[in-house]
């Protein structure tokens, strides 16, 4: 298991969900619910804040795939979000990982623990960040190896190049 801090992130179309893991790597903690800003990328800034403050070496965000296993349209604004964490936090890695249900089982969390369910939004994005990071961290332990995807930023073309 690498030693550092993750921060685990969830991927709403108004809020966005992170969490963090402890220093060894092994648990996984709620932190804050940032409001989803896309044309200033405000969430993005307070993102690469976070992971700079806490020395991150690297960042999880959930892919929100079909029960098919396919990407649907919340999966691919998923990856165009981390793409652009990516841009921000870079040189630290941002890696997509499976995230079907967390928000269901999110819900199911709180409800389990006595939250009334008109009180869920407050920090539903946060345990589902929670759950996202924690099941990579486990993930990673069991298997020896980085969880998920990694986002590769492309290198520009340059034009009259020839090949």
């Amino acid at each position: 298991m690498r030693p550092g801090v993750r921060i685990g992130i969830d991927v709403g179309s108004v809020r966005v969900g992170v969490a963090r893991s402890d220093p060894a790597g092994i648990l996984a903690t709620p932190v804050v619910t940032l409001a989803r800003d896309d044309e200033a990328d405000a969430d993005i800034r307070q993102l690469a804040e976070l992971v700079q403050e806490l020395g991150a070496i690297e960042v999880i965000v959930g892919l929100p795939r079909t029960l098919a296993g396919q990407d649907g349209p919340a999966a691919v604004a998923a990856r165009e979000y981390a793409r652009r964490v990516s841009v921000q936090v870079k040189p630290v890695a941002v890696r997509l990982v499976d995230e079907r249900l967390t928000t269901v089982d999110a819900h199911r969390a709180l409800h389990a623990s006595g939250r009334a369910g008109r009180r869920h939004r407050e920090v539903v994005d946060q345990t589902a960040a929670v759950l996202i990071l924690q099941a990579a961290l486990d993930e990673e332990e069991l298997r020896g190896c980085p969880p998920g995807e990694p986002i590769q930023l492309r290198k520009p073309r340059h034009k009259g190049r020839q090949r």
